[in-house]
């Protein structure tokens, strides 16, 4: 068997996230074969060669296919997929846009978000905001997937030594085009990539309290999320958004505080390692799924935290 990874990067490094499809892929014990497509696309390229588990590199290097323009991109693949059996990415915004594409250019079925493989035809998915999980048996001959990084470990992304070969192929079908982005830069952890998340939710009363957030996070080395309630009232942008129709998070230590736990919420981040809640309502959802709970006022205990925080680095000091 034959396997495509699409590579999600930004022509210098690859989404580490990309890791976690190798990973999966790894599963089906077949040949793992990566797609790097973008504009001055090189260094990725390279570092798409280190990891391990890769045994060919494909680099397409066209204007076409910058910023991974989704029309451009599933045309490609589509062109690639006569030679694979299985076309994977791992779920995310920009794959999300291209995969169901491509499944509909070669007339199959696309299988979105798996959580686990089975054999090779069939597949684990949550479904229902993760309150049921969906196996699924696929009858195509050639199957498009999209990985649920939080379900996987990362694969090493050093040690490999796969073929870097460069394509000629070159399409832009001028559907859409690229006209600007919109980057909150941070110096904290990407959300979907850290260690420890501490999110806030309705029960933050306003944006400004967030910043109560803030020294929590510089001192655990933690990103900052928020759930859809917060993000809806305006409170932060909706890239901090944790749940089924923000972003999917799986830390080592999740740190919820003000938020109740609603089933959109607790579908995007109930597969972190630790959970611990900070609400003042003994009875929101969110305590049925926390290891550690706090029953209080956030905007008495988060101080408190940030004072014991301060106290240890002081004692390590």
């Amino acid at each position: 068997m034959k396997i495509l990874i699409l590579a999600e990067h930004d022509n210098q490094d690859i989404n580490p996230l990309t890791l976690n499809s190798v990973t999966a892929a790894k599963e089906l014990d077949g040949e793992i074969t990566m797609l790097v497509s973008g504009h001055n696309c090189k260094v990725a390229a390279s570092q798409a060669s280190e990891i391990s588990g890769i045994s060919k590199v494909l680099v397409c290097d066209s204007p076409a296919y910058d910023k991974a323009m989704a029309e451009n991109t599933a045309k490609l693949l589509s062109q690639l997929a006569k030679d694979y059996d299985y076309i994977i990415a791992t779920s995310t915004t920009s794959s999300k846009n291209i995969m169901p594409r491509l499944a509909a250019h070669i007339d199959v079925q696309a299988i979105s978000d798996i959580s686990g493989i089975v054999d090779h035809d069939t597949f684990m998915r949550p479904i229902y905001a993760g309150n049921v999980i969906a196996k699924v048996k696929s009858i195509d001959a050639k199957k498009v997937i999209t990985v649920r990084s939080t379900a996987f470990d990362a694969a090493p992304n050093a040690g490999g030594s796969a073929e870097v070969e460069e394509m000629s192929v070159s399409q832009e079908l001028g559907l859409s085009s690229f006209v600007s982005e919109e980057v909150v830069k941070s110096d904290r952890p990407e959300l979907t990539a850290a260690g420890i998340v501490i999110s806030g939710g309705r029960g933050m009363g306003s944006g400004e309290n967030f910043s109560l957030l803030d020294g929590i996070a510089d001192k655990l080395g933690a990103a900052i999320g928020a759930s859809r309630a917060a993000v809806d009232a305006g409170f932060v942008p909706n890239d901090m958004q944790v749940g089924q129709t923000g972003k999917i998070v799986a830390p080592e230590l999740y740190i919820a505080v003000g938020i109740s736990g609603a089933i959109q919420h607790l579908a995007g981040m109930k597969e972190s390692k630790i959970i611990v809640a900070i609400n003042k309502d003994g009875e929101a959802p969110i305590f049925s799924v926390a290891d550690y709970g706090l029953e209080a006022d956030l905007f008495e205990a988060l101080p408190q935290f940030l004072s014991e925080l301060n106290k240890l680095n002081t004692i390590q000091k």
